[in-house]
């Protein structure tokens, strides 16, 4: 089968790789019919996330047809459809039995790190019983796409863990693909202003366009004063960080007012600052968080990305370098989302 794997640093190739096989009776061998590229996939290529090792096939959202189970796979059979969870969970260590999915002893977020991914012609999925979700017949395929991973990542960060309260004042840091989705599960907590945050100005007129109530470009460093501007000096109750860099970290740091908390959804993979001296006496919550993928967003709100994100570019298995090219180059051919059909 065809593959993109992981070579090192900066260095990706589309290889022929033998087809999985079913390895232990809970296992099923997916055949993928679309999958996607994210912001993860680009800071792993960086050497931010340092658990994979070369010769990894990459990526780990995706939609496919089962097309090999084991003996003990029992929600699915052949032929079926199904939508790949980002993580895979064995749905009985004591991390799953705290809904704690993403931390699973047995799986967590293995694939296209530690175990080969989704971006290939074929994936073994183990745990399939509690990692594959069935796809009812007549789905959107490229909405579904998005439930894989980035959706409720920001699903837990914009309704679940953050407990946003209706009236309050919200900063998203990066309107990237997880930033934008923040936003569509944000502003159905009815805030009284949802502020984007961002360099690039395509990214934040899609954000306007999404529902956000202000756009700040913070490419010339004041973006805290146009913060403490919209807010009259108080700063807001949340501030979201969807970039993972030190300098929007840092921003959040900034912009949150007393009693505020800061929600990190970036994955970083350099120390950022901690400015305890001027936060110590703040009543300030940090959150950090995995998404754990079987909690599922209603299929409307997949449906909303699916239909309104501007940008999206198609591109088959076998240009998935250019994908990555065009991805990692978004400022400069303006794609938003990726969809790699296999």
């Amino acid at each position: 089968m065809k593959a993109l794997v992981y070579n090192g640093t900066d260095r990706i190739a589309l290889e022929d790789r033998p087809e999985p096989v079913v390895g232990l009776a809970t296992d099923a061998v997916v055949k993928i019919t679309r999958t996607t590229l994210c912001g993860t996939d680009l800071h792993l290529l960086k050497g931010d996330i340092r658990n994979c090792e070369p010769g990894r096939v990459l990526g780990r959202e995706g939609v496919g047809v089962v097309v090999a189970k084991g003996a003990a796979v029992r929600a699915f059979d052949i032929g079926d459809h199904v939508l790949i969870a980002g993580i895979t969970s064995c749905g009985a260590c004591g991390y799953c039995r705290t809904q704690m999915y993403a931390h699973c002893v047995e799986g967590g977020r293995t694939l296209g790190r530690t175990i080969d991914g989704t971006q290939a012609e074929f994936v073994r999925i183990p745990h399939a019983d509690t990692s594959l979700y069935a796809i009812p017949p007549g789905a959107d395929e490229e909405a579904l796409v998005v439930l894989s991973d980035i959706l409720p990542a920001s699903l837990e960060c914009g309704r679940g863990w953050i407990q946003i309260r209706p009236g309050s004042q919200v900063a998203i840091v990066g309107a990237g693909p997880i930033g934008l989705a923040a936003l569509l599960t944000v502003k159905r907590c009815s805030p009284a202003a949802i502020i984007m945050i961002d360099i690039d100005d395509d990214r934040l007129n899609a954000a306007l366009r999404f529902g956000a109530t202000a756009s700040i470009n913070s490419a010339g460093g004041r973006a805290n004063d146009a913060v403490m501007t919209l807010t009259n000096g108080r700063g807001v109750d949340t501030a979201i960080e969807a970039v993972g860099v030190i300098e929007t970290f840092e921003l959040c740091e900034k912009i949150i007012t007393g009693g505020g908390m800061i929600a990190n959804i970036g994955v970083h993979g350099t120390q950022v600052n901690l400015f305890l001296e001027k936060l110590w006496d703040r009543n300030i919550s940090l959150t950090t968080r995995r998404a754990d993928p079987p909690k599922r967003p209603p299929p409307d709100e997949s449906g909303n990305i699916r239909s309104e994100l501007p940008g999206t570019r198609y591109f088959k298995l076998s240009q998935i370098l250019d994908a990555y090219e065009a991805f990692g180059h978004a400022s400069a051919t303006k794609v938003l989302k990726v969809i790699v059909e296999v």
